[in-house]
């Protein structure tokens, strides 16, 4: 699970935790509102803002936010938001996947070119460092919820391709396309999904040294510290 949405160590684990809880709350606001700018504000008529709600209700996002937010996004003085992805090449040959939703392309072209001149790295050509990625869904299971054979006999049933342990944790990856009915089958055991998300998986990993480490470190922060980046991948492998 090395790599897996960003790095996995256990250290940043929790640190990480509320960062990424808030990440998500933008990510599902700004789904909210391109879905309202393109299609209009009755989730009735309107499937994607449909879907976008459900999201909000899955990851607790209150629905005085959800409300707030479909009414801004009503208004002829929001803009609308678009989805990119950048692509960088780090150090010691990793490459890293940024997914953004910005309502400013020029602002986050500035913020990614000020990102490599503060950190390094370098800006790659589109589909560089994608093409040694698959988009796949993830989800994590704490292990004191069940046994690693019942889990495994569990998704294996409902479509998962690939099942890994990490520290407290079960991983498990399927396609986009068995992403969901994967974690209803988990939810449908009653058992709490404490990550589920579709991710960029590297096809094959690099090994760096402690220092280059150290330095993709410090340049995936700074992404991730970005209003508008959602998450950065990469294929770096720590040990």
């Amino acid at each position: 699970m090395a790599g897996h949405s960003k790095w996995a160590n256990t250290k940043h684990r929790k640190e990480r935790a509320d960062k990424k809880k808030g990440k998500i709350f933008s990510r599902i606001v700004k789904e909210i509102m391109s879905a309202v700018k393109q299609g209009g504000s009755d989730p009735k008529t309107n499937s994607k803002l449909r879907i976008a709600i459900q999201k909000a209700k899955d990851a607790n996002v209150p629905s005085d936010n959800v409300e707030r937010n479909i009414k801004k996004a009503a208004s002829s003085d929001q803009g609308d938001y678009s989805e990119m992805t950048y692509e960088l090449y780090g150090y010691g040959g990793v490459g890293l996947v940024v997914d953004i939703m910005t309502d400013n392309k020029n602002r986050i072209s500035s913020d990614i070119r000020i990102a490599t001149n503060k950190c390094g790295g370098t800006i790659a050509t589109p589909g560089a460092v994608s093409y040694n990625f698959d988009r796949k869904g993830q989800i994590t299971v704490a292990k004191s919820q069940i046994s690693e054979d019942g889990l495994f006999m569990l998704v294996s049933e409902a479509g998962a391709d690939d099942f890994s342990v990490q520290d407290d944790l079960y991983l498990i990856t399927t396609s986009i396309e068995n992403f969901v009915s994967v974690k209803e089958a988990i939810e449908k055991k009653g058992l709490k999904c404490e990550e589920a998300e579709l991710a960029m998986v590297p096809k094959t990993w690099v090994e760096v040294s402690d220092a280059d480490a150290d330095l993709n470190i410090a340049l995936i922060e700074w992404l991730e510290n970005l209003d508008d980046v959602d998450a950065v991948y990469h294929n770096m492998k720590i040990s």
